[in-house]
């Protein structure tokens, strides 16, 4: 028996079902359809159904609505036949994942082998790793590290002869540190390029620019950063090899 063409089309949700699949309530979406935000079924024998792009379209309304835009401003941005919604979420998707690092599992057995640790000091500082971001449970003694790096650079400082738990001081510490410099180049960022962008009507042609600098923005605030934190950690180390030199009695002839 040929398939009919209900059977061929992508649109194959009821409305409770993309309720369910999107995390939206049937009111919400029955709301943007009266908005016109979202695209009217396909009706077949007096029922709706709503598929694939469907489901995109209501991603994206979300996605908008947590950037802070109301249901007027998402709909300008739907009905900008130049993709600028699109545009924008995308540009939203790359700043969120910006230079993310690959994750890496560890238990907590081998935490403590990595730290020279019995598993039970282990156990005594995973709370505030966990609170510093170091780890993430990921159920049945297994923790996720969602930055390697830091990690290898945490147990290389502890192979030096610095104990776990001063380490972590030191890197609590260096978190705030590191909100405040983050945030001053985001605002940066926001203010010299992201809102004069926005407050020309994002120009399709200026996207690439906008993009280029976002991808740019991690890369620059590092190499900055590093810059300065190199001459500064020069400055104190000098700083303080001299009040050692003064401290320290040299036996004469």
């Amino acid at each position: 028996m040929p398939a009919s063409n209900g059977d061929r089309s992508p649109n194959q949700l009821t409305i409770e079902q993309l309720a369910a699949q999107s995390g939206m309530t049937v009111r919400n979406i029955r709301s943007h359809q009266a908005r016109g935000l979202l695209a009217p079924p396909e009706v077949r024998v007096r029922v709706g159904y709503y598929g694939p792009d469907h489901l995109a379209q209501l991603r994206l309304i979300r996605a908008l609505q947590n950037e802070g835009f109301n249901l007027s401003g998402i709909k300008r941005l739907l009905d900008d036949t130049e993709g600028t919604a699109e545009r924008l979420a995308r540009f939203r998707s790359a700043l969120t994942h910006l230079a993310e690092e690959p994750p890496e599992t560890l238990t907590v057995a081998q935490l403590g082998k990595r730290f020279r640790v019995s598993t039970e000091e282990a156990r005594g500082v995973l709370d505030r790793a966990q609170r510093l971001g170091l780890l993430v449970p990921a159920g049945d003694g297994v923790y996720e590290i969602p930055s390697p790096s830091l990690l290898a650079v945490a147990e290389e400082v502890v192979r030096r002869g610095i104990a776990l738990e001063v380490a972590l001081d030191a890197f609590e510490a260096l978190e705030g540190h590191c909100d405040a410099v983050a945030a001053e180049f985001v605002a940066l960022f926001l203010a010299q390029v992201w809102r004069p962008f926005q407050e020309a009507d994002m120009p399709a042609e200026r996207w690439p620019e906008v993009g280029e600098a976002t991808e740019r923005l991690l890369p620059l605030a590092s190499g900055a950063l590093m810059a300065i934190f190199q001459r500064r950690m020069r400055d104190q180390v000098r700083r303080a090899l001299t009040e050692i030199g003064e401290e320290v009695e040299v036996p004469g002839p």
